[in-house]
């Protein structure tokens, strides 16, 4: 049977896949939960209703109701240093009996120390620092800043981008979920122009080596003809995943000294160690005017987010840019603070690094053979797996690559789908290399399960 002939009459394979699933897994006190759940919130795409329940998190496990236990590669990216680290829940314990809250206008010294160890760690002149609880409103921020310090208001984003669901992040966001509809209207001068993604190039070439970095040139000429651009926003690396472009992001940056127009990373999914460099821009050898870090900077307990700003865009000091209850919060501070020591200390970025490396050769040596597999891509511990039912005409399979995730579900490993059909793996840095070894062969068989015959 050809992979093109993946769906049958009447149900779906992958409505099959997902039925036999939850038949098998969801017992009677996760189903009463579950119920409980969809009667009591608010319904939305992409979160609720749930597709299972949570009892217990710990270290690269979930556990649900009924004992399932599960490898997590997904963890919305908060889980860099693994859930509940003993370290951290001590040092939370303990700044709740020292300082439990501090109200604006008053600082405390766990804020302050986030912050300057926020700064001594950031290249360059990034060093001037706002908290907010979450990565949304610290990209906000940034945009609130590039206005303050061009006086102008327009932006330029890239389509499939994810940069937070308030009105400003979904103006400059590029995903139609958070986009369409009841969306509108947004942000006006939010202009976006296609994203760099190699191996589906929107400009229709098939790599950076033929096309003369057109996604980079599309990003030069927009700045241009719109010639008052306050700041481009992106992701450094595409949490997707798709890494740029060699000197793309140097084209970018020259682009935008050029036209006076700030360069803003969001380093919310990326930073913290995630791509083998505590900045995933790191890789690619500029530096930003301001960097948002959010989501694994609490720990994957508490949340917080920050907006790191060189320091000549300290221009805002007769507006409120990121006037929050929690702002200086010392109880994030100090999860903040606790996760970066536990992140240098433990080595995490260079273990993310050295396993990704692993990780990515021997996912791409398995791909070699495999009729399934169009891409293998990613930095460090953040990598993908591409399906598709034809290779040569890199066709996306969405129904392969769900079955797939529910193969690999039923094996102990959960992880996320992007675009829908790129397995999209993302393991916490504390992983031991025989656990990710297992995760590895939970995916390779679940696709060998796949290929037609």
């Amino acid at each position: 049977m050809s992979a093109k002939m993946i769906h049958t009459e009447g149900e779906s394979n992958t409505s099959k896949a997902r039925k036999a699933w939850s038949e098998k897994t969801i017992g009677l006190k996760s189903a009463r939960l579950l119920k409980r759940d969809a009667n009591a919130f608010l319904h939305q795409s992409l979160s609720s209703p749930c597709v299972s329940t949570i009892v217990k998190a710990e270290g690269i496990w979930i556990e649900d109701l009924e004992g399932n236990r599960f490898m997590d590669f997904h963890g919305n990216s908060v889980h860099h240093i693994g859930y509940g680290h003993p370290r951290l829940k001590q040092a939370i314990k303990d700044q709740l009996d020292d300082l439990p809250f501090a109200p604006r206008r008053f600082t405390n010294e766990p804020a302050v120390q986030l912050a300057e160890k926020l700064a001594a760690i950031a290249p360059g002149h990034l060093n001037k620092v706002l908290f907010t609880t979450g990565g949304s409103d610290a990209n906000e921020v940034a945009m609130k800043i590039a206005r303050a310090a061009t006086g102008r208001f327009k932006t330029i984003s890239f389509w499939d981008a994810f940069h937070g669901a308030g009105f400003g992040a979904a103006s400059v966001g590029g995903e139609a979920t958070f986009r369409s509809h009841i969306a509108g209207p947004l942000l006006p001068g939010s202009e976006h122009v296609a994203p760099f993604a190699c191996y589906r190039c929107p400009y229709n070439h098939t790599g950076p080596d033929v096309c003369g970095l057109a996604c980079a040139e599309m990003v030069k000429y927009v700045l241009e003809r719109e010639g008052d651009v306050a700041a481009v926003i992106a992701e450094p690396m595409r949490a997707v995943p798709y890494v740029p472009p060699k000197d793309f992001w140097k084209a970018v940056r020259e682009a935008c000294n050029a036209h006076g127009t700030l360069l803003i990373m969001d380093e919310i999914p990326t930073g913290l160690g995630k791509t083998g460099k505590f900045f995933a821009f790191e890789h690619d050898d500029f530096i930003p005017d301001i960097a948002v870090l959010g989501k694994a900077l609490g720990g994957g307990i508490l949340p917080i987010a920050a907006c790191i700003a060189d320091e000549k865009l300290d221009v805002c000091g007769d507006f409120a840019i990121g006037h929050y209850t929690h702002e200086k919060n010392p109880v994030t501070a100090r999860a903040a603070l606790t996760t970066l020591e536990i992140i240098e200390e433990e080595g995490l970025v260079e273990r993310a690094a050295e396993l990704g490396a692993y990780a990515m050769a021997r996912l791409e040596s398995f791909a070699l053979n495999c009729p399934i597999i169009g891409d293998v891509r990613g930095r460090g511990l953040m990598f993908g797996v591409e399906i598709v039912s034809d290779k040569a005409q890199k066709t996306a399979a969405p129904d392969l690559a769900e079955m797939i995730y529910y193969k690999c579900l039923d094996k102990g490993l959960s992880f996320k789908i992007s675009q829908g059909c790129v397995l999209t793996l993302s393991p916490p840095l504390t992983i031991l290399r025989a656990d990710l070894d297992v995760a590895l062969t939970i995916v390779e068989n679940a696709i060998s399960e796949m290929i037609p015959l």
